[in-house]
């Protein structure tokens, strides 16, 4: 069942600093992230707008920004839909991933806390708890909170918000479906909080890497029906 949105006021200084139209952006970002809004499936705005008891214009103005993310589909004649998950954007997110979000890795391992370690680990082992209760809204928050835990140490807000938007681009909700890499993924995770522990920027970023390329290449078998090489590999690609 799809979570409620916010209960916050629609008129007057209520909707500040987020719009009516960035409210329902959000909450259509996390459905189709989490799953509630499958693949495919179609939007309607009168749906929408009652939901957030609000017109249609900020309905429109959202669905046509995430139309421009590239996560709707606009169709002449039969509306909006959920787009499907298309291999070749999939790997360009995965590219820009690559080269990203190793390199916030080393920025962070020298900023992190003791304090930060010890929630990394809590969100760790919440991640494996929920992950074997099949709860995949609750797991897909928590792995957000854990990477973004340390993005969010970089020492560079712009840094952290374009990794934030590589993240919306990326299909969540698919690769969630491969329940048979839950033990990967937990190795993985472990992995670079080891390396977070021992403070070793290049170790952490490695095994930043080496998560990313191993996700991706699931995701892609997934999207493909076939085996792929990394296309970060230039010869590969």
């Amino acid at each position: 069942m799809a979570k409620p949105p916010s209960s916050a006021s629609s008129s007057g200084s209520a909707d500040s600093p987020r719009t009516k139209r960035d409210r329902i952006v959000a909450e259509l970002r996390r459905m189709i992230a989490e799953g509630e809004l499958a693949r495919g499936s179609r939007i309607r705005q009168d749906v929408i707008a009652a939901r957030f008891k609000t017109s249609i214009t900020p309905v429109r103005e959202a669905l046509r920004l995430l139309e421009a993310e590239g996560m709707l589909v606009s169709e002449p004649h039969r509306g909006v839909r959920v787009a499907d998950a298309d291999y070749e954007r999939v790997k360009t997110v995965y590219l820009l991933r690559r080269l990203v979000e190793p390199y916030a890795m080393r920025r962070a391992a020298r900023r992190l806390s003791p304090k930060d370690l010890d929630l990394a680990q809590r969100l760790v082992d919440d991640m494996e708890r929920v992950a074997a209760e099949g709860d995949r809204a609750t797991l897909n928050e928590k792995n957000r909170q854990f990477h973004f835990l340390f993005y969010d140490r970089t020492g560079n807000e712009g840094l952290a918000e374009e990794v934030a938007l590589l993240w919306q681009q990326f299909p969540w909700d698919v690769l969630q479906v491969l329940t048979h890499r839950a033990d990967e993924v937990s190795q993985e995770h472990r992995a670079i909080l080891k390396a977070a522990h021992d403070g070793d920027p290049d170790a952490l970023a490695r095994a930043t890497e080496e998560h990313l390329a191993s996700s991706f290449l699931a995701l892609a078998r997934h999207l493909t029906g076939y085996e792929v090489t990394d296309p970060f590999e230039i010869d590969n690609d």
